[in-house]
């Protein structure tokens, strides 16, 4: 205890620290790269006041304006990493000392593409997981100890004739896999973003084309993920194929369904928004699935229909090619009743009725003579089916009511008269036979 508080001793350790702090910190090459790194970071924030806070989005810019308004926040960073890069390749050049802009360089590339991924990221756990993925790598790069870790890492491998997996290649399989789905996530986001904004395409087109790009992409991030690890994708395909043949009989149902919906969004006979009626349902399409049609009622219930119903069933689209749908309401009066003036009631009716069409016109027919009374068909156009069809009926059917009480007109139920004719004189029924009181044997 005594050698550790001796003074010389505390002495010398003092003088060792200080000559190696001479030697390699209070030099002027480092403090010479200090300097430069500092000098950046004031042109940066210097050049950072003169960039826009929003850029302008002419139509044919539109995504790269759109990218670089993301990355506005990151502009006085992005200036001094470009800057700090310079001032690197100047060094290298002229062969001076420069490790510690190339640790500025490190920390700040670093720190852009940690930004980048949590602004890309599809989660909160996402984010810190690539954060903390980028940290390790930047601090090992800066310590000189990237090259030896990954020597060890790759060390340590599992070998086959055919394949060697290794803890560095499954570690950067995994780092390139989570990386390439978070960008197939983040250009989905923004692709289809742009298509639904898109007055070419409709609703169907846009939905097929977003999923497909998202499907394609996603595709080729776990191929290229897979490559990377170092297996055979000639293997894999073979694999796959076979997994897919039987599948294929196995998912008969699923894959016919998935077919169908392709060929709905491809031949646009179903969009989002039309009003359909099938297998006993009526409703409003709120989305098209890769197995099912979202169909919602006027009650508020939800229908999962089946693409392959939509297909192989008659359908009744009452939006496809004409949002003018012809209502055909029976109304029913006496037989006594003045059949011209009852037909002029209706029209007359039914044309000042909210959401009736003017053209086409209101009819009135005459359609049958029925066992208790005159049965006659209006006949109305609405242009808005997706507001609901009954609803308009018995606002008709509420103003023919009217008018025909206004007018006497009588609406007939239905009567019977029963006619009882006279008999012939019966003789009397024979008197019932005496009742023992025996009783059973």
């Amino acid at each position: 205890m005594s050698e550790l508080f001796d003074m010389q001793r505390v002495a010398e350790l003092g003088n060792t620290i200080l000559r190696w702090l001479a030697a390699n910190v209070f030099v002027l090459d480092n403090a010479a790269q200090l300097a430069i790194v500092l000098v950046a970071l004031g042109v940066a924030v210097l050049a950072s006041r003169w960039v826009p806070k929003t850029l302008p989005q002419p139509v044919q810019l539109a995504p790269l304006a759109t990218l670089l308004n993301a990355l506005r926040p990151l502009a006085q960073t992005l200036i001094w990493l470009a800057l700090t890069w310079l001032a690197l390749l100047v060094a290298r050049a002229a062969h001076r000392p420069s490790h510690l802009i190339e640790i500025a360089v490190s920390l700040l590339t670093a720190w852009i593409a940690i930004r980048i991924l949590s602004l890309a990221a599809p989660s909160a756990r996402w984010a810190r997981l690539m954060t903390w993925a980028v940290w390790w790598v930047a601090a090992l790069s800066i310590l000189g100890l990237l090259d030896p870790t990954i020597a060890m890492l790759d060390s340590v491998a599992l070998e086959t004739p055919r394949l060697r997996v290794s803890i560095y290649t499954v570690i950067k399989s995994a780092l390139v896999l989570a990386v390439l789905l978070t960008l197939a996530s983040s250009l989905t986001r923004t692709l289809g973003a742009r298509i639904r904004t898109s007055r070419t395409l409709s609703a169907s087109a846009q939905v097929l084309f977003t999923k497909s790009v998202r499907a394609t992409l996603v595709a080729l991030a776990v191929v290229i993920g897979i490559h990377t690890l170092g297996i055979d994708l000639t293997a894999i395909a073979v694999v796959v194929s076979a997994l897919g043949l039987g599948a294929g009989f196995g998912l008969q149902k699923v894959i016919s369904n998935i077919v169908s919906g392709v060929v709905l969004l491809l031949d646009q006979s179903i969009r989002p928004g039309d009003v359909i009626s099938v297998s006993g349902t009526y409703g409003w399409v709120t989305a098209l699935g890769g197995r099912y049609v979202s169909v919602v009622t006027r009650d508020g219930v939800e229908h999962l229909i089946p693409n392959e119903t939509l297909i192989s069933e008659r359908v009744e689209n009452w939006t496809h090619t004409n949002s003018h749908t012809r209502l055909k309401i029976p109304v029913r009066v006496a037989y006594e009743t003045d059949v011209h003036r009852a037909i002029d009631l209706c029209v007359q009716a039914a044309c000042g009725t909210e959401r009736v069409l003017a053209e086409p016109e209101c009819r009135c027919l005459l359609v049958g003579f029925g066992d208790n009374g005159l049965d006659l068909e209006v006949r109305i156009w609405i242009g808005d089916a997706h507001n609901g069809v009954q609803n308009v009926k018995s606002a008709v059917l509420l103003r023919i009511w009217d008018r025909f009480r206004e007018e006497g007109i009588r609406v007939p139920f239905p009567q019977r008269d029963v006619t009882v004719r006279g008999a012939p004189d019966l003789p009397p029924p024979p008197p019932p036979p005496p009742r023992s009181d025996a009783g059973f044997p």
